[in-house]
């Protein structure tokens, strides 16, 4: 889709750039990203040498950009179902009203912040309804839609909270992309992938994990195994992360910090192993040229916590044709009220 005019944009708590990245290939000028993380920004500056790259603590800093638009995604372990909801008690959580404060130093047309699902459902929920208050307080205009990177061109299952905010003055649309219809499956992804450095599973956990055919888990395993395994969690729940192994015909479960996290297995579908370093980009859909920079165990923790970059085009091209007013129902949701007249 072409453009109408070229947009600038700033990006708080940038990680590795697939957000950044995304946003790039949708048409926007990145006037500066800001990243605490040292691996995080010597990726960034390793393969966007041009970007203006700010590696210090959002708090230390004030701002004097005018974007057209502000992405982020504030750290969310906070918030995460599998964190321990200490929401605003825990120093992290703090973060998302870091990102409201810089927006009202930055006054963008456009804010867009990313998070996890646990910032909707249970006890962090408040954490939402407080910012949303807050943007109504401040003349914005708020929706936010829970959406599955795998209805948009990722060969992943990651569900993730996408809100976009307008200033009530500039009266534009507010449009989220449409969900496509082909899947990407995990062998698509994997296909002719290049080789790279990736974890290793203990004797023990390969010897287990031996037993698990492609999509399966811990149910597959034989009955003294399985309860080995599972030792005090409950037979009959779910648990589907444990002993896990990717399917080749379907998408990716959500790619997490490492893929051999306990009770969170990523073992490739086809070999008794994890997925290697450049595995786990391919199912984020980075491109290969993407270099990560940092020890192994950085890598893996600086993908898993990006959002994929076709996820992160996605949502950047709808945030461009809301700013250029141009409405495409094939491509774009609208939601909410527009008074083009």
């Amino acid at each position: 889709m072409s453009r109408i005019r070229k947009y600038t944009c700033v990006e708080l708590f940038a990680g590795a750039g697939g957000l950044a990245l995304g946003a790039e290939r949708a048409g926007f000028e990145h006037l500066l990203l800001n990243e605490f993380n040292p691996d995080a920004c010597s990726t960034l500056r390793r393969n966007r040498p041009n970007w203006n790259i700010v590696e210090k603590n959002i708090q230390e800093l004030t701002f004097s950009e005018r974007p057209d638009v502000v992405f982020g995604g504030p750290p969310c372990q906070a918030f995460s179902v599998a964190g321990k909801r200490k929401a605003l008690n825990d120093l992290r959580g703090t973060m998302v009203f870091e990102f409201l404060r810089v927006i009202q130093e930055m006054q963008p047309k456009v804010a867009v912040m990313e998070n996890v699902e646990g910032l909707i459902h249970g006890p962090s929920s408040y954490v939402l309804d407080e910012i949303l208050r807050q943007f109504q307080e401040m003349g914005w205009t708020t929706f936010y839609r829970l959406l599955n990177a795998s209805h948009f061109g990722v060969p992943q299952n990651r569900k993730r909270l996408f809100l976009i905010a307008t200033q009530k003055k500039h009266n534009l649309p507010t449009l989220f992309p449409i969900k496509d219809f082909e899947v990407i499956t995990v062998e698509q992804a994997l296909k002719d992938c290049p080789v790279s450095i990736g974890a290793s599973y203990s004797d023990k956990k390969k010897e287990i994990l031996d037993f698990v055919p492609p999509g399966g888990n811990w149910k597959s395993l034989p009955e003294d195994i399985r309860k080995r395994v599972i030792g005090k969690m409950s037979m009959k729940g779910g648990n589907t992360g444990v002993s896990q192994r990717l399917a080749w015909d379907q998408p990716s479960p959500t790619l997490l910090c490492s893929p051999i996290q306990n009770f969170t297995e990523r073992c490739h579908p086809g070999e008794t192993r994890p997925l290697t370093v450049r595995e786990y980009a391919r199912i984020q859909t980075f491109p290969d040229d993407w270099e990560f920079q940092g020890s192994m165990l950085s890598q893996y923790k600086q993908i898993g916590n990006a959002v994929p970059v076709v996820l992160g085009f996605r949502i950047a091209e709808a945030v461009a044709a809301m700013l250029d007013k141009v409405i495409d129902p094939d491509r774009f949701e609208q939601v909410g009220y527009l008074d083009l007249w």
